[in-house]
């Protein structure tokens, strides 16, 4: 079996975290080279820098009590840990052992060799110097091995969250010192701090937090002597907890939060248990996340880059999880990234429930949908980001609610979870029909180019040249091929709920909506002479004729028929306007507007989508083409597994299978991300579906029932194991032409490749 941590082992990763909301992943680091977590972490989305650093000391140096210069000679990461080696003298060498535990706990565990032939004695110190703007001098304690303090953080949106923070040396700790000085900041420099003079005869334990200001730097130290035996070694552990206090109750609105938790009550906050002093360094991590990946299917292929990948996304995930139960977080879910992206997000959720259903403990994946949905506007529009104590600009965003919440029920059913959807679900749609489609057409508006998440572009500028001022606001009117057929797809899906709840008067009611929309969508935005789906102006109700990644959504539906799929063929396909060397750029390679430098009127944008490769459309596109080559067109198979292929191997660094990554978007010539950007692991698409549904084959047939129908990818071997189904675990198992099928360990069918198979349970 695939060991997940030494399988995604490597030398240029850092990002720390455990699945709680609380993470170390800074942008731009300076400071990794140097001992703890100097640079930032995030609380949710808050940020926190400095955590601490460690400074040893000689004690018995000549004087003692002077610093060892850890110069850093290797580095390896895992999900589990950052282990970094240091050399200090010449006898003495270490490794430390980076992780972020559950509970907020930021651990500095190190193991001393000493290679000399005398003990050496040392003082591993604990030290942070935090800004006083936003501390509570008043709030400061110390004793013998700890410090604590409370700090005021603050978002971009100048609301505030206060976490406590707590250094400790838990192995013996000898002394807590806090001590008020002027100055700045300037970085983890020994001989900056008061220390050296404040513990010349010795560390000690005071709080000295008084003065004519309370304005300055309050320094911060924990202690703990480590004796490292000639010829051996030692183990030293050294950490701090910052721990959000004060979230407050819920804002989510009443009705929405009620109607969800009268069916899927919210799990209680579960209690973390504090790390157990003297274990071995990194062993609590590395158990943390062996248990997450134990939850996960196995995955063995013999193509490097799809079973490294498999794992890469899982622990992005994880990475991006928070546990629920802490203010507006009702549920367990996931954040759309790291730095200000680690809040849930509409526009992600729904990619996150389509990988999170994969895990053995639907509870996530249910979680990440009903967070959103639990915070309704009383109006029925959604907000776009859930931050975890206020709702304040918190955006709107187009998402696939209904093919996302049916995605999770197929595999793992449940009433409860329908009914607690489908109230605000309903409640959503009519907003939709209410605000977005005035004029009763079928088709619904954009009125802002950042709520489809995709800003910049021509499709926006086609209906007003102000479409990309920089300010939200109703500054355009677009009938959206995204928001239309994300509307179609919620519609079929409340239908499909109301039946199975018995609801037939709704069922019908959907039914009627869904085949008007439908209907909309293949009688205005279809233009059968150009071939392609198209945005419409709603002041002509003319297509727009802008050619966007967008405009193959409907394909991932029931609406493409063999005639509309001839263009699916001549657009995506063709180099000069889609299939580029990474497909798909998000707007045609013709357009006037297009860019694959990430430019938009000669200027670097962050979120450009006029010509770079996103992941997220991507997986739209891919299930367009996909479905197309099911129901339509089985040529299509091998140009979907073209697609597969090179949008799997554009996510990693020059090619090398070591080094997988998620970046926001990609060069569409070269498949260079935007690292200028400082997002990796952006949980921002799905792949790993992908990887279920055409590479291994597996896909829901409705009810009980499901196909495997593996794509044409000629792996030598491929494993998929304990994939859950409806209460059942299922194994796939693929030699080259011939695949294999198991349900709960009994080989249920075998078949080749080509020849799909349905299995009923």
């Amino acid at each position: 079996m695939t060991d997940p941590l030494r399988l995604l082992e490597r030398s240029d990763k850092y990002y720390l975290g455990s699945g709680g909301g609380i993470i170390w992943a800074p942008r731009y680091p300076r400071w990794l080279d140097a001992p703890g977590f100097w640079d930032e972490a995030h609380v949710y989305h808050y940020e926190l820098a400095p955590i601490f650093t460690v400074t040893l000391l000689g004690e018995d140096g000549d004087p003692p009590g002077q610093p060892l210069a850890a110069r850093p000679t290797g580095r390896r990461w895992t999900p589990a840990e950052l282990v970094t080696t240091y050399a200090l003298d010449d006898d003495l060498s270490a490794d430390e052992h980076r992780s972020v535990l559950p509970g907020g706990y930021f651990m500095s565990e190190w193991r001393i060799r000493n290679a000399g032939g005398s003990a050496r004695k040392l003082l591993g110190v604990a030290w942070t110097a935090q800004s006083t703007a936003g501390l509570e001098l008043s709030s400061v304690q110390a004793a013998a091995g700890t410090v604590s303090f409370n700090h005021m953080l603050q978002d971009r949106h100048v609301h505030r969250l206060n976490v406590e923070v707590s250094l400790e040396a838990p192995d013996g700790g000898v002394a807590g010192s806090a001590f008020l000085s002027e100055g700045t900041i300037a970085g983890p420099v020994w001989e900056h701090t008061p220390f050296p003079e404040k513990w010349r005869r010795g560390p000690v334990t005071s709080v000295q937090v008084a003065g004519v200001s309370p304005r300055g730097v309050l320094y911060v130290a924990v202690a703990s002597p480590v004796t490292v035996p000639a010829g051996g070694d030692a183990t030293l552990c050294l950490r701090a907890q910052v721990r959000p206090t004060g979230l407050g109750d819920s804002q989510a609105t009443e009705a929405a939060a009620y109607h969800i938790q009268k069916h899927v009550p919210p799990p209680g906050r579960r209690e973390i248990a504090r790390p157990t002093p003297g274990s071995e360094p990194g062993m609590a991590s590395r158990a943390h996340w062996n248990e997450y990946f134990q939850g996960v299917p196995g995955f063995a292929c013999s193509d490097v880059f799809f079973e490294r990948y498999w794992y890469y996304r899982w622990y992005g995930l994880q990475l991006c999880g928070h546990e629920g139960g802490a203010g507006n977080h009702l549920y367990p879910g996931c954040c759309e990234g790291t730095g200000y992206f680690h809040v849930p997000i509409a526009y992600s959720a729904q990619c996150h429930a389509r990988e999170l259903r994969w895990l053995s403990d639907p509870a996530r994946a249910r979680g990440t949908l009903l967070n959103i949905l639990a915070h309704q506007k009383e109006g029925g529009k959604l907000h776009g980001r859930i931050y975890v104590n206020h709702l304040a600009r918190t955006d709107f965003y187009f998402a696939n609610w209904g093919d996302a919440v049916l995605a999770v029920d197929c595999v793992h059913p449940d009433l409860d979870f329908l009914k607690a959807a489908y109230e605000p679900l309903t409640r959503y749609a009519e907003w939709l029909d209410g605000e977005r489609d005035r004029e009763d057409s079928g088709l619904y508006d954009v009125v802002d180019h950042y709520e489809t998440g995709q800003e910049y572009m021509s499709r926006y500028m086609a209906v007003s040249p102000k479409a990309d001022s920089e300010s939200w606001g109703n500054l355009i009117r677009l009938k959206g091929v995204d928001a239309t057929v994300y509307a179609y797809r919620l519609q079929r899906a409340l239908a499909e709920i109301a039946a199975s709840t018995g609801a037939e008067a709704d069922a019908a009611r959907w039914t009627a909506a869904a085949d008007r929309t439908g209907s909309a969508i293949s009688g205005l935005m279809w233009d059968a002479e150009s071939g392609m789906f198209s945005d419409v102006d709603p002041r002509t109700m003319q297509r727009t004729g802008v050619k966007a990644a967008v405009c193959f959504y409907p394909f991932f539906t029931d609406l493409a028929g063999p005639d509309q799929v001839e263009g699916l063929r001549g657009h995506l396909l063709n180099p000069s306007e889609f299939w580029t060397v990474y497909p798909v750029p998000s707007t045609s390679a013709d357009d006037p507007y297009y860019s694959p430098d990430a430019e938009w009127k000669g200027k670097r944008h962050n979120c450009p989508w006029n010509g770079r490769v996103w992941p997220m459309a991507n997986s739209h596109v891919i299930e367009a083409i996909a479905r197309s080559a099911i129901e339509h067109d089985p040529g299509l198979r091998e140009r979907t597994v073209e697609f597969v292929r090179k949008f799997v191997r554009m996510m990693f660094h020059d090619g090398d299978p070591s080094r997988p990554n998620c970046y926001e978007h990609y060069n569409p010539d070269t498949g260079q991300p935007c690292q200028y950007r400082g997002f990796d692991d952006y949980q921002h698409s799905w792949v790993n579906d992908l990887l279920v549904s055409y590479v291994a084959g597996f896909r829901a047939a409705g009810g009980d029932a499901f196909v495997v129908d593996p794509f044409p990818f000629e792996l030598e071997s491929l494993r998929l194991t304990g994939l859950p189904f409806r209460g059942h675990k299922i194994d796939i198992g693929i030699e080259g032409e011939r695949f294999k099928v198991s349900v709960d360990g009994m080989v249920r069918v075998e078949s080749t490749i080509g020849t799909q198979v349905l299995i009923e349970l």
